[in-house]
């Protein structure tokens, strides 16, 4: 395990990267203990090597970026997603050649697809997960998460060659690479639009006045501020149980918070004064401010004939993966089946122009739904 604390190693590490076929890569990040959530470790491997790239320290990843674009090398990441967001979002980073160790895991049906258990299961290794929730933009990091975090990749390159055996041997290697080929589109992306206030997310809170809304929008908003100038994620500083609580209560005195569900006198304490602050900001407000809960768009009316397709095309799907031993939802989720119910399309090539369908699940269950729909 090699410690990469300065701009100048990284190209040593970029020359070493060069020159394999295949390197894995994982990333530890912030969001569970910060406000600011960004990459803290990069951890790189070779077959033989791995390099934790300190992320705090070393702001120019440039030199690294194109060992990950290019067509020469393969990239193994077990369930990418996060990572290949993240790598965009502050690097800019776009993989290609990708082999996601979990998604080729779901796609010989094995029943956990944890990385600890795959790594278990085909390498006999039993992986430490102790620091799964740790503090990763701490620093300096002990000597134990640092070995922790060069586990992460280090056993990837070997699981590769397990998974992908595996793929060979079922003739779902194929079905493997078109998966991994559309997740390499994954990006950090922004609609562009004003974004929704975070206090309309929180739940259990469809049965909330406006003033009691109003409450919490300044509740949530108080939280979100002190979170952002700690640097602390913001369910440190205060959780949203009690955030509702206090809303619901519209407490105006320091007695009125003793006894809130979930809100000890330690909290009420160090806080008390700040949440009836933002209750009497609440308080105040006129009546044509008060926030109003968007409703959701309305239901369709019930379509009884499309419901019974829907309906035979999970028969056929289900009794499709117990024969291949796929999960279920993973061989086609309901959203899939639905949109081949509108469609009904009457052979493989109407049902190919279906949004959002793989070639594999057609090769894999295609028919059966066919004859689900002329039944």
């Amino acid at each position: 395990m090699e410690y990469i604390r300065n701009e100048e190693d990284v190209a040593a590490v970029a020359a070493a990267l060069s020159e394999t076929d295949l390197f894995a890569a994982d990333t530890e990040a912030a969001g569970y203990h910060r406000y600011h959530d960004r990459i803290c470790l990069l951890q790189l491997s070779t077959r033989d090597r791995t390099f934790l790239v300190d992320t705090l320290t070393i702001r120019d990843l440039t030199a690294l970026a194109p060992l990950f674009a290019g067509d020469e090398r393969e990239v193994i990441l077990h369930d990418a997603d996060y990572d290949l967001r993240l790598l965009h979002r502050d690097y800019q980073i776009r993989v290609r050649g990708l082999f996601d160790t979990k998604l080729a895991a779901q796609l010989l049906g094995e029943p956990a697809f944890g990385l600890g258990a795959l790594v278990e299961k085909f390498l006999g290794l039993k992986l430490d997960k102790k620091h799964q929730r740790a503090d990763w933009a701490q620093r300096p990091l002990p000597a134990d998460m640092l070995a922790y975090a060069a586990e992460d990749t280090r056993h990837l390159p070997p699981l590769r060659d397990r998974l992908k055996a595996e793929l060979v041997k079922l003739n779902r290697l194929h079905w493997a690479e078109e998966e991994f080929e559309l997740r390499e589109h994954a990006r950090w992306e922004t609609n562009g639009e004003a974004p929704i206030e975070g206090y309309t997310r929180v739940k259990n809170t469809r049965d909330l006045t406006p003033l009691q809304l109003a409450a919490l929008r300044e509740l949530y908003h108080w939280r979100e501020q002190v979170a952002e100038r700690r640097d602390t994620a913001a369910f440190r500083i205060i959780g949203n149980d009690v955030l509702i609580a206090v809303a619901r209560r519209l407490p105006e005195h320091a007695d009125e918070l003793a006894g809130l569900p979930g809100l000890p006198p330690s909290i009420a304490d160090r806080h008390g004064t700040d949440l009836l602050a933002g209750v009497q900001r609440a308080l105040a407000l006129p009546e044509d401010e008060l926030p109003q809960r968007v409703r959701g768009a309305r239901r369709p009316p019930p379509d009884a004939e499309l419901d019974e397709n829907v309906e035979r095309l999970k028969r056929a799907r289900d009794a499709a993966a117990q024969v291949l031993g796929l999960d279920r939802g993973f061989l086609m989720p309901r959203h899939q089946l639905e949109a081949v119910a509108r469609r009904r399309p009457n052979d493989l090539a109407e049902l190919a122009e279906v949004p959002d369908l793989r070639r594999w699940q057609i090769e894999a269950v295609g028919e059966a739904l066919l004859k689900a729909l002329k039944r």
